[in-house]
């Protein structure tokens, strides 16, 4: 069996590999538009239902490939929080974040060719308050721009966060406990790699 990752993010290439399994990228994209009276839950998954499908029709060895995708949206009161478009729609995210939980979260779907497997892990994320000086310096940061809710828990935007009830990784992009259980079902382990001294 052959894994791909359909997806183009850094963070869950990294947190893939930390698994220590053998994959290759798939850089695909699918429309992400959130459809009228779209539940989150449902949004999310079926974007990594779809993105797995894209990556799957476009391998060059379907009988043996697994590919594996992810989507991460951020929630708030039932609202969905995307990848922020300019300065004012980040600060104002992280003004409605601050002080509150919310709820990341992250869905993959690992599509073989005799079947589709779509799983959700919701984690609740607490925000510390957050002043008027750290809305403008996280700004400047840089972070915002390609995260969901306009912040990222594994980089500056941790500073934030001051629990989390659930998965880290999932908040990250891909829940690795839930996804490796999952590979293990089709027989795909850790590559043994032989100890240097």
């Amino acid at each position: 069996m052959t894994l791909y990752l359909a997806s183009t993010s850094p963070r869950r290439r990294t947190l893939l590999a930390q698994t220590d399994i053998s994959f290759s990228v798939l850089d695909i994209a699918i429309d992400e538009t959130l459809r009228a009276n779209e539940l989150p839950n449902s949004y999310v998954e079926r974007l990594a239902k779809e993105k797995a499908e894209a990556g799957f029709n476009s391998v060059q060895d379907p009988d043996t490939a697994v590919v594996l995708a992810a989507d991460t949206i951020v929630v708030l009161e039932d609202k969905v929080l995307g990848k922020p478009e300019d300065k004012a729609q980040a600060q104002t995210m992280l003004r409605s974040l601050s002080g509150r939980s919310h709820v990341v979260m992250t869905a993959f779907a690992i599509k073989t060719k005799d079947q589709i497997r779509v799983q959700r892990v919701n984690t609740t994320v607490f925000f510390r308050p957050i002043t008027s000086k750290e809305v403008e310096w996280y700004w400047h940061t840089g972070e915002q721009s390609d995260k969901a809710g306009g912040y990222g828990i594994q980089g500056k935007g941790g500073i934030f966060v001051s629990t989390i009830s659930g998965s880290y990784s999932a908040v990250v992009g891909l829940p690795l406990a839930e996804v490796m259980t999952a590979l293990h079902s089709l027989d795909i382990h850790p590559e043994q790699t032989p100890a240097t001294s």
